[in-house]
């Protein structure tokens, strides 16, 4: 079984789908702790003026020292902002209309305490646009023991994983050799983002995954997937 994990991070951009495309089963490992000026909150659209940061605010107390299932959201109408940002962003966007509603009923219509299931949310319309479908678990209903490299391995173990894929950065702590010793191979992902049509003149890669769904519509995934690795033996 080939896992894969990674924070819960507000409207992916196209490296984390690559990766849990490649997987036969995603972890959000919800238990890091939460950081600033991250993905954890926030993410980018492409505007007529470039690209912009949509930021969810969240419970500043003692947020630093807090797993990432453990903070909140503060609902003081930022949704409907973002809302109106990604309409007038995309809203002559070809594929605009085939998405947007769902967005709307994720964005507007419901409201979310905890930012961890407001990025899950994100998540799973992204994976359903794309058509991925891989079983989701999630690291807060697990125990899993140790730190960093340890973390991950026993994560592993006790999902049952006999291979596993780091992001690019897993190369900075990985103990390859660990997960070698318990029979679980490693991989790590080099993703290579494409280029696709953008409104609003010159490309600009690491967006949201809304802006290719808007842009490129039912031919997403093709193009999420193309000049990359499709499948770690």
């Amino acid at each position: 079984m080939i896992l894969t994990a990674h924070q819960p991070v507000y409207l992916p951009w196209l490296g984390l789908f690559h990766k849990i495309a490649l997987s036969e089963r995603f972890c959000i490992f919800d238990i890091a702790q939460y950081q600033t000026k991250d993905f954890n909150n926030r993410n980018k659209i492409k505007t007529n003026t470039g690209p912009i940061w949509l930021s969810v605010p969240v419970e500043s107390k003692d947020h630093l020292k807090k797993k990432l299932c453990d903070i909140k959201i503060v609902n003081n109408g930022w949704n409907r902002k973002h809302f109106k940002s990604i309409d007038l962003a995309y809203r002559k966007a070809p594929f605009y209309a085939d998405y947007i509603a769902e967005l709307e009923t994720i964005l507007v219509s419901t409201t979310y305490t905890y930012l961890a299931d407001l990025n899950l949310a994100t998540l799973e319309f992204g994976l359903k646009a794309l058509g991925i479908n891989v079983p989701i678990d999630t690291a807060s209903t697990h125990d899993f023991q140790g730190n960093k490299s340890d973390l991950v391995l026993d994560m592993c173990k006790k999902l049952g994983a006999t291979s596993y894929i780091f992001g690019a950065q897993g190369n900075n702590y990985a103990d390859v050799d660990s997960f070698l010793d318990c029979g679980i191979k490693v991989s790590f992902q080099d993703y290579k983002h494409p280029v696709y049509p953008q409104l609003h003149d010159d490309f600009e890669p690491y967006m949201s995954v809304i802006d290719i769904l808007f842009n490129v519509g039912p031919e997403s995934f093709d193009v999420l997937m193309s000049g990359n690795v499709r499948a770690f033996a």
